[in-house]
């Protein structure tokens, strides 16, 4: 059985919540997979953190929680440090270059994406997770 489990984080009102579904929607429809989508964000919404954890499986889902990231995506600095340490050793961390530093010590495989930049230039910085995705 092939499972990936992935975690986006950011704060609130980046869309963070939206790109993961729109990947497990994806993975559903296109691949024929399952997936589920669980999400988490503080009470004050816009600008407080926010993450959500999308499972991704060729067989149902009987636990759709996120043990430890095959994929981390990390759009804000405060999120990469709060959940950098449960990516898997060798896992794939992606993180948006303009707002996150990546920090070392792990044996993990960073890729940075200029997604708000692209986002600017495409005139909207509010699709900077769509960019991401």
């Amino acid at each position: 059985m092939s499972r990936t489990e992935i975690r986006l984080t950011g704060f609130g009102g980046q869309g963070i919540i939206l790109a993961a579904y729109v990947l497990g929607k994806a993975t559903s429809v296109v691949e024929g997979r399952h997936a589920t989508l669980n999400q988490a964000f503080g009470p004050e919404a816009r600008g407080s953190a926010c993450s959500a954890q999308l499972v991704l499986s060729d067989e149902p889902v009987s636990y759709p929680y996120v043990r430890r990231s095959d994929l981390l995506v990390a759009m804000s600095q405060d999120a990469y440090r709060r959940f950098v340490d449960e990516v898997k050793p060798h896992g794939l961390v992606l993180h948006d270059d303009s707002l996150v530093t990546p920090e070392g010590g792990r044996d993990l495989r960073h890729l940075g994406v200029p997604a708000t930049r692209l986002a600017e230039a495409l005139g909207k910085r509010i699709v900077a997770h769509m960019v991401m995705v």
